[in-house]
């Protein structure tokens, strides 16, 4: 059995650990997601050092090489993660000193573990948001796709969850298109505001050594240093922006899961999901459980518990660095893990989610969906006031649902019992169709307009 390696920062204390302390205060279970990034930055705080000349090129060569041996050791899982030392920063450098001896103690020089973390997120943050951009720009392809395939299948819009206009189904899948367009911003956003690079403002206050903090800003691909070092080492705003816009995004893709739940159930009936996307019951044979869609759902109570959390935990830190901060990125890795299959599954359900467009139609005409028609109808063609006609139409429909009848259905005569002046015309704009095309206003419902938007989105997503 290996002995456990005390860390090299106990110097100051007469006694080891408590275990108690260990398990609390180590987060190497965690971040050692990270090792990546901390040894890209050591490298970039290296070659700065050496540029500096405060270390040696010789020594920056030697620190590289070891480095880089210690990130092979980790990708070939031949890394022995040791929880007495902590976190990553310091298994990396405890490995490093085995390798290269002495000369590993001079990468510290001119750093702390304070700005090290702070930039080690960033990086890998950074990397996160692009492949969340990514599988948001392939979500949207396939909302787009499945808008220009149904642009003509009419279905019921609701408010209240109650009919209430007929819309064409192309429409309704580019209402998510501009909610994933938001969230495409919101993450584009979110990445420009933390590219920014702490590395160098040490534990709080700086360093009275020369060094470069543009030559590492350039080397790590940030747009530019961070101004202030109190600041840097105690900022998670980029930790609040990133979890803010992961949550948006999630109850985005809740509210497209939960109709997809609904839409499927038998007591709809709108549309079937694929069976490789279904499971079945454990003593009900004949059941077809949505549980990818249902689980979109939960994961987004998840990742919003998660926003909540870093909130909470910054809401009373005084200036600067608290260890509260560790717990960052457990929220971080957590939301962003459950953010990614979530999108997969919607984006997956969509691929081949069929519409069931007999029931939609039926649906949109059910409900007196045509009503807001002939009260602009009334509007248009008898000059009423659209108050006048709002409180005429609901007598109408009134009549017609205690007849049993569709607003289509009355006759002419029966229309005309509510003002003599009605004719046949009204008949041509409560038919459900062209209820729909009526629809030509900027981001309407008309296949037109619908048209318009899926060009418009298709040039923005290529």
């Amino acid at each position: 059995m290996s002995r456990k390696k005390e860390s090299i920062l106990r110097n100051r204390f007469s006694k080891k650990n408590n275990d108690i302390f260990t398990e609390i205060n180590t987060s190497i279970d965690f971040d050692k997601l990270l090792f990546n990034e901390d040894i890209e930055g050591s490298i970039a705080h290296a070659e700065m050092l050496a540029k500096q000349k405060i270390i040696s090129n010789s020594e920056k060569n030697k620190i590289i090489k070891g480095l880089k041996k210690i990130q092979i050791e980790i990708k070939k899982n031949k890394f022995v993660f040791r929880s007495e030392l902590e976190d990553i920063h310091m298994n990396i450098e405890s490995r490093l000193q085995e390798i290269i001896g002495d000369t590993a103690g001079k990468l510290h020089t001119a750093r702390s573990r304070n700005d090290q973390v702070v930039t080690d997120l960033k990086l890998w943050l950074r990397k996160d948001i692009d492949m969340i951009l990514e599988e948001l720009k392939i979500l949207k392809k396939i909302i787009i796709k499945n808008a220009e395939k149904n642009i003509n299948v009419l279905m019921p819009g609701f408010t209240h969850l109650q009919s209430a206009q007929p819309i064409s189904a192309g429409h309704y899948y580019m209402a998510y298109y501009e909610m994933f367009m938001r969230d495409t911003e919101r993450f584009i956003e979110t990445r420009g505001r933390l590219n920014k690079n702490p590395l160098g403002s040490c534990a709080m206050a700086g360093t009275s050594f020369k060094i470069d903090r543009f030559l590492t800003t350039k080397k790590l691909g940030f747009d530019k240093p961070t101004n202030n070092s109190i600041d840097s080492v105690s900022d998670r705003d980029f930790v609040i922006d990133f979890l803010y816009s992961a949550s948006t995004c999630a109850m985005h893709l809740s509210r497209i899961a939960e109709e997809i739940v609904l839409w499927s159930s038998n007591l709809v009936n709108f549309c079937e999901i694929k069976d490789d996307m279904m499971s079945s019951s454990s003593i009900m044979p004949q059941k077809k459980n949505p549980d990818a869609a249902e689980l979109v759902r939960a994961k987004a109570s998840l990742i919003n518990s998660n926003l909540s959390s870093m909130l909470g935990i910054m809401k009373s830190l005084p200036l600067s660095y608290s260890k509260d901060l560790q717990e960052d990125k457990k929220l971080v890795f957590d939301s962003s893990s459950n953010l990614h299959i979530s999108i997969k599954v919607i984006t997956e359900i969509l691929k081949s989610l069929k519409l069931n467009k007999k029931n939609l139609h039926l649906s949109a005409a059910q409900g007196f969906s045509n009503a807001t028609e002939l009260a602009d109808w009334l509007v248009k063609n008898l000059k009423y006031s659209f108050r006048k006609a709002h409180t005429v139409t609901a007598k109408i429909v009134n009549f017609a649902e205690k007849n049993s009848l569709k607003l289509e259905d009355l006759t002419l005569d029966q229309f005309r019992k509510f003002d003599a002046k009605f004719s046949n015309k009204v008949f041509k704009d409560l038919n459900i169709k062209n209820a729909v095309l009526s629809k030509t206003s900027y981001g309407g419902t008309s296949q037109i307009e619908v048209i318009k938007m899926i060009k418009k989105a298709k040039k923005i997503n290529k």
